[in-house]
């Protein structure tokens, strides 16, 4: 097995929303926002060669969308979905599996396209199966009022439509169940219904992919959640959880959303779990 960390292109997001009720004051000191309040966001994805699978967790926001779009997320630096997978010796039609965490527009928006005519919109990897579960593909069908505006139905419609959807089987707490991609999956659902978090053993460590569990090294607090998430004490209660369990077991965390924070591990300290070391992906692993 081999692994990739792909950037999909960075992005940024209201400092305020991102941190729900904590003040500026104090989520500036890990996370500096810009004149209009916005913080770094990275779109950081993970791709997974193994055997004859190539896997890709998450695939960022893509290129789709319209100008108007892209001008609320300010996006900054030189990366994209596609350079990055042929950056790292492969090509879209290698990809075999696509492992979406959740459907909320930035984690899952790269892997439609339109085609060619600009007529209608279709999977990126055409030869991947996608996989979600069946509860939360069912909540973005029919979004609640919240979370309407991250669950677009050209990110849906294309994948469900050409027959590339795959559902995993469904636990509720815990990386309990092997699943088909050799790796396991917990389920969460404070930030959206049945959020999945994949874990995989690499070179002897243990990657936690922490999606919106944990979208930065800033967020480590358990009171720290976003302002997007649907149930926020739930995503205390889980976070909490998975905390403790991260320095038992020492895992590594990849970091999705932190545009200058790969991979971090962990440590107790007398105001909770804390930032132990951060990595670059090359520093760990080459």
């Amino acid at each position: 097995m081999t692994l990739y960390p792909i950037e999909a292109g960075n992005f940024k997001l209201d400092g305020g929303a991102m941190f729900g009720v904590v003040p500026k004051s104090i989520w500036k000191k890990t996370n500096p926002s810009d004149s209009n309040n916005m913080i770094d966001m990275a779109s950081r994805c993970l791709l997974i060669e193994d055997g004859k699978k190539l896997t890709l967790i998450d695939a960022g926001m893509g290129t789709k969308q319209t100008e108007k779009f892209f001008s609320y997320y300010y996006r900054w630096g030189d990366y994209d979905l596609v350079s990055s997978i042929k950056k790292a010796g492969f090509s879209c039609d290698d990809v075999t599996d696509v492992i979406y965490t959740h459907l909320h527009f930035d984690h899952c928006g790269g892997g439609s396209v339109w085609d060619k005519t600009r007529s209608f919109y279709k999977p990126l990897f055409k030869n991947a199966k996608y996989w979600s579960n069946k509860s939360h593909w069912g909540w973005a069908k029919t979004p609640n009022p919240r979370e309407k505006a991250s669950f677009l139905s050209e990110n849906l419609f294309p994948i469900e439509s050409s027959g590339a959807l795959s559902f995993v089987s469904e636990h509720d707490t815990g990386f309990k169940h092997k699943q088909e991609l050799n790796l396991e999956i917990m389920f969460v659902n404070g930030h959206t219904e049945k959020q999945m978090i994949p874990k995989i053993q690499y070179q002897n460590k243990t990657i936690v992919f922490a999606a919106d569990l944990i979208p930065t090294s800033g967020h480590l607090p358990v009171p720290y959640v976003m302002g997007y998430d649907v149930k926020p004490l739930v995503s205390m209660s889980e976070k909490e959880a998975f905390l403790n369990s991260a320095v038992k077991n020492n895992y590594y965390l990849f970091l999705e959303h932190d545009a200058h924070n790969e991979i971090i591990t962990l440590k107790n300290t007398e105001k909770g779990v804390r930032v132990d070391q951060s990595f670059s992906f090359n520093q760990l692993f080459n």
